[in-house]
């Protein structure tokens, strides 16, 4: 077992093959367009069958914004700048820049997935409104779900 390992169980060999890969892309792009089509098909829902009443507005796609977002931000980082020496690439400290961005983008996912949990509380759960409304909320917070697992 060598040195450098985290954990100690062996990472399996099929890992490493570019099939893994190419199936690990496709699910991954599957899960979020899953979640995007929960929460666009919740909002075309709501318009169409109660108009007004307690419809999807604005504040409720503000989570989903940000959560896609700080996936955009996370996935745009190469890996390579995480761990770069000072002068490898162009100036000084572009590893602890390359930190700094990733961390700002898992601050938009996780502001996304509390914001969404506060709009199903505040504007479905608080107000007490029945279930076919109620889903709206919870297609909100499962397609942030969705998009962060992604």
């Amino acid at each position: 077992m060598s040195s450098h390992r985290l954990f100690r169980f062996p990472k399996p060999q099929w890992l490493n093959s570019p099939n893994a890969r190419t199936a690990g892309v496709y699910l991954s792009g599957a899960i979020f367009s899953i979640g995007f089509f929960l929460f666009v098909d919740a909002a075309s829902y709501s318009k169409n069958s109660y108009g007004g009443t307690s419809s999807i507005q604005f504040t409720d796609w503000i989570p989903g914004i940000c959560s896609s977002l700080g996936m955009l931000v996370i996935n745009s980082i190469e890996k390579s700048r995480l761990s770069a020496d000072s002068y490898s690439y162009s100036g000084t400290g572009v590893a602890w820049k390359a930190r700094l961005v990733l961390f700002l983008g898992f601050a938009l996912m996780a502001g996304g997935m509390a914001g969404s949990v506060a709009v199903l509380v505040l504007k479905y759960v608080v107000k007490d409104v029945g279930w076919p409304a109620l889903g709206f909320g919870v297609a909100n917070v499962v397609a942030n779900g969705l998009v962060m697992l992604r």
